[in-house]
């Protein structure tokens, strides 16, 4: 196991009815922002909750943050906190809303440019507001950990940022919340919670026990609740666990002490920033091929991971690998998402746009290994056709 450092600040509230929790969460001088994305906080009551619980404080709401949070959008958050004095921010959403808020928190008190937090990958943030957040769609883990992914529309960057002040004071995480979530976006939620463990699982074993059993047992997880998940929206105890999953996912727990990837991630980024494709299911395009073009890199863990994972223990270690990687796209499919750039009506020739796109933000050694260069990243875009 790698030498490291865990830190986690997060306090996490858990369960049924406990929005009403903020009324003791936010502090009573506070002077708060609620974060919101479109219309369905309100219509679902989520809102209304927020509001009795913050009742007597001074509560302002900025609504209209994109599925993709985008800086152009978020700087005009930073200009009303700035403005009336506001000093706690308060996320109600899902991840983009609270990468949204992340971003918020952190470009508020900031000299300069607040585009440079994004350039510097969070290294030039030195403060940010405080804030909570209430989660209702589980997918990203973002109500746990310390990044956000930003983008900005005037150059089609998206770009990852992280720093130890952006942690959530708290999130509030309620299951009853999901139930009025659309079939597409629990879907793209199990995908993208599926591919933050394999991020951090299926790289080298170094050994780390502990990390790799937790991280098997979350996958096995996600794929056993996958279809009721599905099928019976309003099965509480399915969407806790759902919810659970999806933030030990993300909150650094199973990344601690071993390598980690994010190639998919950073490879699925231009295809979203490009051609506007749902975070999720760029990652659902993006992976199976990346473990096929990688399976010598990745042998011993792709083993693991058929056998662990998916009990595939029939056959010579090549037929087992392949069946690994067959299972992790039909697990995909089965959600209702297509693997294939050429589902998504992407003609091949983009591919060297695509290349063209990671080249510009630095993206020419990915992996584990950092080995993954532009090359390598056209043999995955390629087999991703």
């Amino acid at each position: 196991m790698q030498t490291f450092q865990f830190y986690n600040p997060t306090r996490i509230v858990f369960g049924p009815g406990t929005v009403p929790h903020l009324s003791t969460l936010v502090p009573a001088e506070a002077r708060v922002l609620v974060h919101f994305g479109g219309a369905s906080a309100e219509k679902t009551g989520t809102l209304a909750e927020v509001r009795a619980a913050l009742a007597g404080r001074h509560v302002e709401e900025f609504g209209g943050i994109e599925p993709n949070p985008s800086y152009e959008t978020l700087i005009r958050a930073v200009e009303l906190i700035r403005r009336d004095g506001l000093d706690f921010l308060l996320a109600v959403g899902g991840g983009s809303v609270i990468d949204g808020t992340k971003f918020v928190a952190a470009a508020v008190p900031y000299v300069g440019d607040p585009w440079e937090i994004m350039l510097s990958r969070g290294a030039k943030v030195s403060a940010a507001l405080p804030f909570g957040t209430v989660l209702t769609l589980p997918a990203t883990g973002s109500e746990m950990n310390d990044g956000a992914v930003i983008s900005r529309r005037e150059s089609g960057d998206k770009l990852v940022f992280s720093s130890p002040l952006v942690f959530p004071r708290f999130s509030i995480l309620d299951p009853a919340k999901t139930v009025t979530l659309p079939p597409r976006q629990v879907a793209n939620g199990i995908a993208d919670s599926f591919v933050h463990i394999v991020e951090q699982y299926l790289t080298y074993p170094v050994d780390g026990r502990v990390q790799d059993r937790f991280a098997e047992g979350l996958l096995q997880t996600l794929i056993e609740i996958a279809p009721q998940a599905l099928a019976v929206p309003d099965d509480l105890d399915t969407r806790a666990n759902l919810m659970w999953t999806a933030t030990l996912a993300l909150n650094g727990l199973i990344g601690a002490g071993v390598p980690q990837d994010w190639a998919t991630h950073m490879i699925g980024h231009e295809l979203t920033a490009r051609f506007g494709i749902d975070h999720a299911r760029t990652l659902s395009i993006v992976l199976p091929s990346l473990l096929s073009v990688q399976r010598e890199a990745k042998r011993e863990k792709l083993l693991r991971y058929a056998e662990r994972v998916w009990h595939l223990t029939e056959g010579d270690e090549d037929h087992r690998i392949e069946a690994a990687i067959a299972a992790t796209r039909a697990f995909f499919e089965g959600l209702g998402i297509k693997t294939r750039l050429s589902d998504y009506g992407i003609e091949r020739g983009e591919i060297e746009a695509i290349l063209a796109q990671l080249k510009a933000h630095g993206m020419t050694k990915l992996g584990e290994r950092r080995a993954i260069t532009l090359e390598v990243s056209r043999a995955i875009l390629e087999g991703a056709w």
